[in-house]
């Protein structure tokens, strides 16, 4: 059974959910989770998720939703996984490829592939070590885009990019243990642009 975008989003996060706590998050948690102001849409959009059997739920009682078997099909595309990247100090590019099923929603144009993440530099930015970030292949950023990029053509990072007033460009971690690292452009080579994460538990 095929869902709408943000069906799929709660039926991620109520899985997500399930696995971690053992019991459904309630209306109010999921709304927070995905991004939606008004409960009654979330509860629309359960019923409509009942109706197409990917979940059970008792209207009368709370935290009861289940999920039904195996009955989503999530469409998917197959991406490389070229290696590793730091989310701390840059560390050497890693060539070690494989393969791995992402959202498809995550690929609206152009070419990507996927690195796992080393370190917790980005962890206020939800970039854990071990977590596998989507990049679209890209050469140029703009001011507070996450990037990928290699440092003096062999150091590979993780960080938010900018380009100060003075014309250096700053990547920035997303931990306050972290400090910024600060280089000359001709010094960077941006491989491309994150767009999407996964998480395996």
């Amino acid at each position: 059974m095929y869902l709408t975008k943000r069906q799929r989003e709660i039926y991620n996060y109520i899985r997500r959910y399930l696995r971690k706590y053992g019991y459904a998050p309630t209306l109010e948690e999921i709304a927070e989770a995905v991004g939606i102001s008004s409960l009654s849409t979330v509860h629309n959009h359960l019923k409509n998720m009942q109706e197409k059997g990917v979940i059970q739920r008792e209207w009368n009682r709370g935290r009861s939703i289940e999920l039904v078997g195996n009955k989503v099909q999530l469409q998917t595309i197959e991406l490389p996984v070229l290696g590793l990247v730091s989310a701390g100090s840059p560390i050497e590019a890693l060539e070690d490829r494989q393969w791995i099923q992402v959202p498809q929603d995550f690929c609206k144009s152009g070419e990507h592939f996927v690195l796992r993440v080393v370190g917790d530099s980005m962890i206020d930015e939800q970039v854990r070590d071990g977590d596998y970030i989507i990049v679209e292949r890209r050469n140029i950023a703009e001011n507070g885009e996450m990037i990928v990029a290699l440092i003096d053509g062999k150091e590979a990072t993780v960080k938010k990019f900018y380009r100060d007033s003075d014309g250096r460009i700053r990547l920035q971690p997303a931990n306050p243990d972290a400090k910024p690292i600060f280089l000359d452009e001709q010094r960077l080579e941006i491989k491309g642009v994150v767009v999407g994460l996964l998480r395996k538990y």
